[in-house]
């Protein structure tokens, strides 16, 4: 294992670090250059076990010791180490939790592959907030959910805060980016699911009489807070559901709707 030691910030070598709070800027290059950033030494930890594959490390001097098993496990992978300065001028911020990785990004899954040992799927439609994104697949893999698609407009479940967010439960809940939205809830309908979006329609069941169903395959629909599911996808699911609500609230939080939504309608036995 060799360590490679920065003398400045224009290092090519660490491109794959440079500007990482430009978010508009990181949402474009990671997917087209097939790697994504893990950050701090538990989320880390966590896409190696998941069997991702890291293309480099980038550390400060005094995070060596915590990582020293990983750097050893990787001896072809290089290990770049700088002062808290150089890495702060080449990432945007001040790196405090231990490490970065560059990861190679993994081959997309197929849906229909995906859908065939799935009973519990969530939907997301045009959630852009990585921060509620993490937080619905941390509460996904806790609560039974086989899976999670996104829409083509929805945020990188990969993006740096997503993942920090989840705690590194993306790499345990697998997902897929559809393609064509709505037109792909027919594929979730061929493969037995009932499709129930979360709306504030006058029709809508709540979300107890949906759980009563004990619907054998059930994918839940969420919608972005401030404009809710597109009516073309109300018109297209099976179901709409509500959340009741108490003390003057008409709804909540996308990733705490998405909560108690997965818990309430998880699969039995």
């Amino acid at each position: 294992m060799t360590l490679h030691y920065l003398n400045t910030a224009a290092d090519p070598r660490v491109a794959d670090y440079t500007g990482l709070t430009d978010t508009a800027l990181r949402r474009r290059r990671e997917p087209e250059e097939g790697m994504y950033i893990a950050e701090s030494s538990k989320v880390l930890r966590r896409a190696l076990d998941a069997g991702h594959r890291p293309r480099s490390f980038f550390l400060a001097e005094k995070w060596i010791p915590d990582l020293q098993d990983l750097l050893d496990r990787y001896p072809e992978v290089p290990a770049y180490v700088g002062t808290a300065d150089i890495l702060e001028e080449i990432t945007g911020f001040h790196l405090h939790r231990g490490a970065l990785a560059a990861m190679e990004r993994p081959a997309p899954l197929e849906l229909e592959s995906l859908l065939a040992s799935a009973r519990r799927v969530a939907v997301l439609e045009d959630i852009v907030d990585h921060t509620n994104i993490g937080a619905i697949f941390r509460s996904a893999a806790a609560l039974g959910v086989d899976a999670v698609l996104v829409s083509p407009r929805c945020a990188d479940p990969l993006y740096r805060r997503a993942i920090r967010v989840s705690m590194g439960t993306v790499f345990q809940v697998p997902w897929v980016r559809l393609t064509d939205w709505p037109g792909q809830l027919e594929v979730l309908r061929n493969a037995g699911f009932v499709t129930a979006a979360l709306a504030l329609a006058e029709d809508s069941l709540t979300l107890d009489q949906l759980s009563s169903r004990r619907d054998e395959r059930l994918a839940l629909v969420l919608g972005t807070e401030g404009d809710g599911l597109a009516a073309g996808t109300i018109s297209a699911v099976d179901l709409t559901v509500r959340i009741p609500m108490s003390g003057g609230v008409d709804s909540l939080n996308v990733a705490a709707a998405s909560a108690v939504a997965f818990w309430e309608c998880r699969a039995g036995g």
